[in-house]
Formats: structure tokens, C-alpha cells, sequence
């Protein structure tokens, strides 16, 4: 049987064995994967149902009506190739080769499917995103503590007494990771806001107030230090600015940090003394550092595998392997021009992106304040151009729309960005639309380009990619996975240390220690907007149905409110307005509301990134803070 690996943007990246009987997909998880270990969590499970869902798309359109409108033509590829490549050209002749935008993301993994068709862009020296929609202010922080954001390879815990879920609801998002603590014994804590399902399967769950993180974080680090249960040996060989943080934090009151996190003082010192004597790994989520406060909040966590002896006590991001050949921007010949990718709709609304390619994302349905975006694409002179396997948000809005392939109708590779293996992708059958790579060739040569480079077939990329990185195709082709040698690791650091005190965070404006600053809106409930069970931001939800658009609030704030549960409400802000239904829930604290994020409006008539705000964190590389949003409720 076919091996397949689940390309979608999760941590997991579990390796499959796939098959075709009858006309109808089945797949199971890899036994022998030590991640994967045989099964598949609820979303993969369903997977057949995606590849052979109805509402596909079969053939390219061609937009007639306005925008948004879904009218449409079908034409065949070489018309809509055609009609793609000529407004490329013209574009760049007009308005030179920054004015166009090439726009992906993480919705298919697959180091080809990902990485080939910015050949092209690199070829045309067109600009590019500079990303900040998911992990970027995490990774900012991490590089300014470790000088890397890739903290230790998940197998490890098996060495470890405890793990720590740091605002990941890691049974929802991370199960395989979850299973794998599981199965190493390990005693499981979560700290969140929200009582998640996580939390709920935990041994210890601190919830905290939003935006706290980080006082916590240096609470527990002050009580650490002070009660002399820091590893002295490990930090005074490896840490720099350890006497100056000390000093820091001594200032620190833990009844402040009682009073702000929602914590007592008792169990700060608990978490403290226990995390310390067992010297707990901590899985740092992407969610919460999605907020005005996050980079800050991770900086300040990061610092406490370090006072316990941990070189790099974390799981954060993992890279395996250096994808760059697939990428090509080699090809390039000039520098390249990078559009923050928060700021997309005031790019366009100042006139600086006249042409869109839009594949592997669905950013009509992803990025926050989508009254902004949708204004700002009906309102000025952009062309788009999205090549998606579905009819999505982004679909809609596009000039012309090209079908894209699933990952079992292609050969691919797949990394994982949580642990140490690479796995292997093969065709199982083709039902519909086009590869990334195929629509790449197909645009080169309508472009007359002539670089070998943008013709290579996916085998001779992949086979050179695992080359370059030092891996077996042969193994690979035998096993279906290969675990990537893990390299020694240093700081890359400006002291070659862990820093405590950050001099690369100075250079940025900030202060050398995290700092805790007190973010209020001018409404008075924060919006959490996380990803639900069955859906990874957008996807699944045309296919799976299985979605939980009500809005979660605390019997507190609906009582005084006049909001009994399943009654209809109104969720409102400056960006926007929804309309849904409430459900009471202790889980959610008092001041708190949720919805579950990027649902698709055109099946639901909104989603909650008509809310988000789309301010940035620019000092953490314009990272998003779609959690920094506030809300008022009403009922109707």
C-alpha cells in the first residue's frame, strides 16, 4: 500500500499507509511511526471524506460578477493559465514586480507542494509574505532567551517526569504528543485560561487570568530563585545576566502576582517548588502569544527550563531539514521586498499590491478584521488569482480560480515542525485539479520563462532536498519515514549563552527582562478566538459539518446581561458585528468569552475574524494579536 502523510498544519504530521478499494480511500495510521504509533485523531480519520467530497473543484472559473458574489464561468486550464499569465506580465510592466504578492501559508505541509512556486515568484523578484499570522512572536522571544526557537525532540520525554502545556490545548491540537506524555508517564499539567479538554485531563490545571503569562512566569521564576531550588552549576556556566534577572525580580510582589493572575500566592510556590524539584518540561502553545502580551509572556516562560538545568527544556518549533532548494530563491535578482502578513488589507488599500496568488491558505477566512480585507479587496484595483481544492471565503473574492489536487493524488515529503521525522507522500489515485508544482510549470511556460529550474519534476526536487540534507530516498521509499539525525545544538546567542538578560531584545527597543503591562480594551469582555477539535482553521468545515459556532461565555457576565443559555446574541466591536447563540460555561472565566476561530461565512454568514483585531506586535516581527480583541455581548 501507498505511503501518505497528513499534510495539514498541525504538529502531529502523522505518516499514513493509504489504499484504494472500490473506488473509495481507506487509511490507517503508521504502527511502526513512534509519533503516529497507529492511529490517526478524529479530523484524520475523516480524511477520505475529504478527498472524495462532492463540492470539489472539477474545473477553473473565471470571475463575472462582483466580487464576493460567487459568479463565476468555468473555462478549461489553458484559458484560465492564459488569462493569469497575461495579467502577471502586465502587472509587473505597469507597475513593476513588487506590486505583486504571492500569499501562502502552512494548509498543505508537503516540502514541494509548499515550496515550488515561489521558484517562480523568486524568478519574477515579485514580493513576498513576511509571516506573523502564527508563531512569530513566540519565536522572536525564543531567539532572544536560546537564540533558537527549537526547543528538544518530543521522543526525550520519555526521560522526563513532567510536562508542562503552557496555553496549548494539547489534547485538541497536539493528540499524538498528548498520547506520547501519556504513554512516557508523564505527570501532566496545563496552564490556560480556559478549561480546556486538556486541562480537564490533567494533574495539575492553574488557570490564569488573559495576559498574565508572563507575571506567573516571573513569579514562579522569583520563588525558584529565592528558595535557592535553581540548578546554581548549570546557570552559572550557561546563563548570562542570571545576578542582573535576580535582582529583577526581587522587586517582584508575589501578592501582585496573586492579585493580577488569579492565582494565589500558595500556588505560585506550589508550582514553583514542585516544578523545580522535577524539573518539568514546558510545551509552549502558539495560541496565547497571539496577544499584545505574548512575546513578552514567552520570553518570561522560556527562562524557567533554564533554572532547572534544562539546555533547551522546551518544545516550541522543530526544524529537520533545510527545504531552501525547494524554495529557489536563488533565482532571484533583486532584493526581496517583504509584506508583513497582518497588514495585507492596508497594502492594498494603499495601492502597493495590484496583483494576488493565493495558494495553501485561505486568508478570507484567517486573517482578523474581515470587514477591512473584504472592503479593501471590493474597493481597489487588485487582481486575485487563488488556486485552492475548494470554493473557499478567498475563492469568492478571486479574479480566477484554479483547482488544486489533494496531497494523495501527488508525490510529496513532509516535515514536522514538533518532531525530529521525515515522511513520505505517494499518489494513491487523481480525481481533480492541479498540483502547486504543475500550475507552477504551467505559468513558467506561459511565461515564456526558460530556467530548468522551474521544470524540474517533484521526485528530482525531493531527491535533491534529501540529498542536501544527508537522508536516504531509498530508505525513505522502504519505510515510508526516516528520523533526521539530530545535530549538536548551541545558544545563538550574542554572549553564546542563555540569555536572561536579552541584549538582542535591547537592540529592539525593549527592555532586557520580560516586562508584565495590564492590555484593556474599550469593551469590556476579551474575545479568545482558539481552533476547534475538527477543524485546522478553516479546513474541514465544508467537508466535516462538524463546527460549534456559539459563543461560550461565563454565567456571571451573562446574568448581568440578561443571557440565558441557547438564547440569541449579538457579539459586537468597532470591527464588526455576529450573530449566534450563547452557551453558560464555567470553563470560561468571568470577563472571557469564546468563539471558535475561521469558520467559512459564505456556509455560516460570518466568522469570528469579523471581530479580531488586526493590530501587530512590531517589535516581536508585526506577530499577530488576534487575542487582544474585545467584545461586548447583548441579547436579541
Amino acid at each position: 500500500m501507498p505511503f501518505s502523510v497528513c499534510m495539514r498544519d498541525c504538529y502531529d504530521t502523522c505518516s499514513m499507509v493509504s489504499e484504494l478499494k472500490d473506488g473509495r480511500l481507506g487509511i490507517k495510521g503508521s504502527a511502526e511511526h513512534p509519533v503516529t504509533a497507529g492511529f490517526l485523531c478524529p479530523k484524520g480519520a475523516l480524511l477520505p471524506k475529504w478527498f472524495h467530497a462532492e463540492d470539489r473543484l472539477k474545473r477553473p472559473l473565471v470571475r463575472v460578477g462582483e466580487r464576493g458574489s460567487g459568479e463565476f464561468r468555468e473555462t478549461g486550464w489553458d484559458e484560465a493559465v492564459g488569462i493569469v499569465a497575461k495579467k502577471l506580465r502586465a502587472t509587473i510592466e505597469e507597475y513593476g514586480s513588487e506590486s505583486v504578492l504571492v500569499y501562502q501559508y502552512a494548509g498543505d505541509r508537503g516540502v514541494v507542494n509548499y515550496a515550488f512556486p515561489l521558484r517562480l515568484f523568486h524568478h519574477l523578484n515579485t514580493a513576498m509574505l513576511d509571516y506573523g499570522i502564527c508563531d512569530r512572536a513566540g519565536q522572536e522571544a525564543l531567539r532572544d532567551v536560546y537564540g533558537t526557537a527549537i526547543g528538544m525532540d518530543p521522543e526525550g520525554l520519555k526521560e522526563q517526569r513532567l510536562i508542562v502545556y503552557w496555553g496549548i490545548n494539547a489534547f485538541w491540537t497536539n493528540l499524538h504528543g498528548f498520547m506520547l506524555a501519556k504513554r512516557y508517564n508523564l505527570e501532566i499539567w496545563t496552564v490556560d485560561v480556559v478549561r480546556t479538554e486538556t486541562a480537564k485531563r490533567s494533574d495539575r490545571f492553574f488557570q490564569v487570568r488573559p495576559g498574565t503569562d508572563v507575571l506567573l512566569a516571573l513569579g514562579v521564576a522569583k520563588v525558584i530563585i529565592e528558595e535557592n531550588l535553581y540548578d546554581r552549576a548549570f546557570v552559572r556556566e550557561n546563563v548570562y545576566g542570571f545576578e542582573e534577572f535576580k535582582n529583577y525580580v526581587k522587586t517582584l510582589s508575589l501578592d501582585y502576582v496573586s492579585r493580577e493572575t488569579g492565582l494565589s500566592v500558595e500556588q505560585i510556590e506550589e508550582f514553583a517548588e514542585e516544578y523545580a524539584e522535577k524539573r518539568g518540561i514546558i510545551h509552549i502553545g502558539y495560541g496565547f502569544q497571539r496577544s499584545l502580551a505574548g512575546g513578552e509572556a514567552v520570553r518570561a516562560i522560556a527562562i524557567l527550563p533554564a533554572l532547572v538545568g534544562h539546555r533547551f527544556g522546551f518544545i516550541y518549533d522543530m526544524k529537520t531539514i533545510d527545504k531552501s532548494y525547494a524554495e529557489g530563491a536563488f533565482l532571484r535578482t533583486k532584493p526581496t521586498r517583504r509584506i508583513p502578513q497582518m497588514k495585507l488589507a492596508e497594502y492594498i488599500e494603499r495601492g502597493e499590491v495590484k496583483f494576488i496568488y493565493i495558494y495553501n491558505s485561505n486568508p478570507l477566512a484567517s486573517l482578523p478584521n474581515q470587514n477591512r480585507l473584504r472592503k479593501a479587496l471590493r474597493e481597489n484595483d487588485v487582481f486575485v488569482v487563488t488556486h485552492d481544492i475548494f470554493l473557499t471565503d478567498t475563492a469568492l473574492y478571486s479574479d480566477v480560480v484554479l483547482p488544486a489536487n489533494t496531497f494523495f493524488e501527488r508525490l510529496d515529503i513532509a516535515d514536522s515542525y514538533y518532531h525530529r521525522h521525515v515522511a513520505l507522500n505517494e499518489p494513491v489515485a487523481r480525481l481533480y485539479g492541479k498540483s502547486n508544482s504543475e500550475v507552477t510549470r504551467l505559468l513558467a511556460k506561459a511565461l515564456g520563462i526558460d530556467s530548468s529550474y522551474l521544470y524540474e519534476s517533484d521526485e528530482e526536487v525531493i531527491r535533491k532536498v534529501l540529498e542536501l540534507n544527508g537522508l536516504s530516498w531509498d530508505k525513505l521509499k522502504r519505510k515510508g519515514f526516516v528520523k533526521v539525525p539530530e545535530k549538536a545544538k548551541r545558544w545563538e546567542t550574542p554572549s553564546g549563552k542563555i540569555e536572561f538578560y536579552s541584549t538582542r531584545a535591547v537592540e529592539r527597543g525593549l527592555s532586557p527582562f520580560p516586562e508584565y503591562r495590564r492590555f484593556e480594551g474599550k469593551y469590556p469582555l476579551r474575545l479568545l478566538t482558539p481552533t476547534h477539535r475538527m477543524t485546522i482553521t478553516s479546513q474541514y468545515h465544508n467537508t466535516h459539518g462538524m463546527i460549534d459556532p456559539n459563543l461560550h461565555i461565563n454565567p456571571a457576565d451573562a446574568g448581568e446581561r440578561g443571557i440565558r443559555d441557547g438564547d440569541a446574541v449579538e457579539v459586537f466591536n468597532d470591527n464588526g458585528r455576529i450573530r449566534t447563540r450563547a452557551r453558560l460555561s464555567d470553563d470560561v472565566p468571568p470577563g472571557v468569552v469564546l468563539l471558535y476561530k475561521a469558520f467559512w461565512a459564505r456556509l455560516l454568514g460570518w466568522n469570528a475574524n469579523f471581530l479580531t483585531a488586526d493590530e501587530t506586535v512590531e517589535k516581536y516581527g508585526n506577530a499577530s494579536a488576534y487575542h487582544s480583541t474585545w467584545v461586548d455581548v447583548r441579547r436579541i
